[in-house]
Formats: C-alpha cells, structure tokens, sequence
C-alpha cells in the first residue's frame, strides 16, 4: 500500500457511503487523512440528500462547519428515552398567576432566536428513487414580533394541495412506472392493502433543520415512516407520519414533545384497469405536540428546535422506535387517565343533579302542606 498513489486511495474513497468511509478511515493513516477532504464529504452528501447539490446549500454547508460535520450531524437519528412517567393529575402547569415573561422565559434569549435562521432541507426517496427535493429558508409568516406566529401552533407547510386544485405546479406523483403495483378497485386495496404495503415500506423522508446562527444541523425524520393511516380522511388517502421525540426540558410543563412530519397522498385513476394508478404528493408538513395531545406554539417552537439542534443521537433506527412508543404508551395512559377522571366528574354531576332534585321535590311537598 506504501507503493500506492494517493489518487488511487481517493478513487477507492469517493466510491463509499458515509459509514463505510467514517470506518475506512480508522483503518490506516493514509486513508485517514485523505477522509478529511471535504469533497469526498460533499459527494457522500449530494448522494444521500440530493437537496444538498444546490450551490446556496453547498455556501450554507460551508459556512456552518462543512461537509464532513453537517453528515456528522444529520445522518444519525434523533434519540430520546428520558420521556417522564407521570399520571394526568401529576402533570405540571404554569400557575395562572405567572406573566407572559415567565411563562416563555427569558425574552433576551428568545430575540437571539428568529425564524429566519432556521432553513429546512427537504428530500423523498421512493426505492431509494429521490421524487421531490426543497429547500425552505425561514419559516413562512414567521417572526418573533408577530403575535400570530408566537401564540398559534406552529406548523410549517411544504405542500399543502387541495382536491379542488386541476394544476400544480412542481407535482409529485408517484406512478407504476415508479414502482407501485396495479390496482384495479379501491375495494380490493381496502382488503390486500398492496398499495399501502408497498408505499410504507418504500418511502423514505429526510427533513434536515440548519440554523445558520448556531451554526447547527439535525435531521429530524424518522427517514422510515413510523406509523400511518390508510383510506383516511377518504378511501383515496393515505396517511404517513414521520418524526422524532425531542427534549423540552423547561420549555413546556411535560418536558418533551414530539416532532410530527405528516405526507399524504392520494390515489387517483384508481378505478378501471389499474394500469394508471397513481397517488399524488397532497400534503407534507411538520408539527411539535405535546403528551396531552396540544400544538406548542410558534415561539416554544423555537426553543424546542434549538434544543433539537444538540440533543442525543444514535444511528440504531430501532432506538427511534422505542422512544415513539414510549412517547405513545405515556400519552395514550394520560389521555385515559384524563378521561376516567371526567367520566367521575360527569357522574358526581350527574348523581348531585338527582340529589338536588330530589331535596326540591321533598321542599315543595312539605312546604305546601
């Protein structure tokens, strides 16, 4: 190998994945010190997050640490097992008597945050077919100063099509051509469910926040779809949900919330021969909720992304899913807990109506006599 020309080192590098070139480079000095090219980074990038080819996200890349940490940063996944166990009636709310200032904290540092630093990389694979790339700078209405933004729940929209709409400019559909299998009847889908095996299994999302301030990236997709919805709203929809739990320690009484990146499609041609089927890309879009089942608003919003931007992460997807469904068997235990407590509110109300009743009757009996 001493014999060896660099070059060929670098041709032999530049043909691997990003895991694959992290452990080359562990193998011997040679191959460790041509790993620190940042080209080498870059293409391992452009292939994996196509979105990343742009020359306003190469300067973005560039001026936020490189190639080689921005992979670093976003090709693990988000992880977090420290989702608190606590009952509905354990859950802590801000007192009524705290003001606005210390009920968002301290506002010095929300005027260090704002919407504009935060950029969104967006991409779609389909059988590691990339269908849709975007790149969204800033958050749409968005600012600290917009009492519209701060209070509502945020939510950002990258697609967002309705039914009614005959044209969209920049579409995307997926096709037989693509991969998905003939369907000749919605009603023959609703049984087998090909369509949406095929569709779960094949779609993989990558939704990457920058913030060009902190100089700080993370990938807050799950890239496999964690759970979905099929025929709903309609029989024509399909429903998947990506995302991640992140910490939100004092920032919201529960402490975490979860990252929820909605994509919808829907079939169309679905009836007939089957040979047109096609579902088209009707909605994509990323909410923060909390264990309750609320929307955090626009302005803990921005605290809880900048936490995101340096919490733990881990390359084991199957740590992804254990920390959702923890998430979930700790949100679903509050909400049934939540709802045996009003269903004994209801009762009590219930029984202390008869009661009232009952002492009237036995009033107006002996009053008249």
């Amino acid at each position: 190998m001493n014999n060896l020309n660099s070059d060929v080192f670098y041709d032999i590098l530049r043909r691997l994945d990003g895991a694959t070139l992290a452990s080359a480079a562990c193998a011997c000095t040679a191959f460790k010190a041509i790993s620190k090219e940042e080209r080498l980074w870059e293409d391992v990038c452009s292939s994996l997050w196509p979105s990343t080819k742009r020359d306003d996200v190469k300067n973005l890349i560039s001026s936020t640490g490189g190639f080689k940490k921005f992979y670093a940063d976003c090709f693990p996944f988000i992880v977090n097992k420290n989702v608190p166990e606590f009952s509905w009636k354990d859950y802590p709310e801000y007192p009524e008597e705290w003001t606005e200032a210390d009920y968002y904290g301290d506002y010095e540092e929300l005027e260090s945050l704002s919407p504009s630093d935060f950029v969104s990389i967006v991409d779609i694979k389909y059988k590691e077919k990339t269908i849709c790339s975007k790149v969204l700078w800033g958050m749409p209405n968005a600012s600290v100063h917009n009492g519209w933004f701060s209070d509502c729940p945020f939510r950002i929209d990258l697609f967002s099509y309705s039914s009614r709409d005959d044209d969209h400019a920049g579409e995307v559909t997926l096709s037989v051509s693509d991969g998905l299998p003939p369907v000749t009847s919605i009603e023959r889908e609703r049984k087998d469910g090909k369509l949406w095996q095929e569709l779960r299994d094949g779609i993989r999302l990558s939704w990457i926040i920058v913030n060009s301030k902190f100089k700080q990236a993370a990938n807050l997709s799950s890239w496999c779809a964690v759970d979905g919805q099929r025929h709903w709203p309609t029989s024509q929809d399909f429903v998947l949900h990506f995302g991640s739990v992140v910490p939100a320690k004092d920032i919201i009484p529960c402490q975490v919330v979860k990252c929820i990146i909605t994509m919808k499609f829907q079939a169309t041609h679905i009836e007939g021969s089957g040979t047109h089927t096609t579902l088209n890309l009707t909605e994509l879009c990323m909410q923060l909720g909390d264990v309750e089942g609320g929307h955090v608003n626009g302005r803990n919003s921005l605290f809880v992304l900048k936490e995101a931007l340096s919490c733990d992460r881990s390359k084991d997807y199957g740590l992804v899913l254990e920390s959702c469904r923890l998430y979930s068997r700790v949100q679903n235990e509050i909400k049934e807990e939540k709802t045996r407590h009003e269903n004994r509110l209801e009762k009590f109300y219930i029984l202390g109506g008869i009661a009232a009743c009952v002492l009237l009757c036995f009033y107006f009996k002996y009053d008249i006599i």
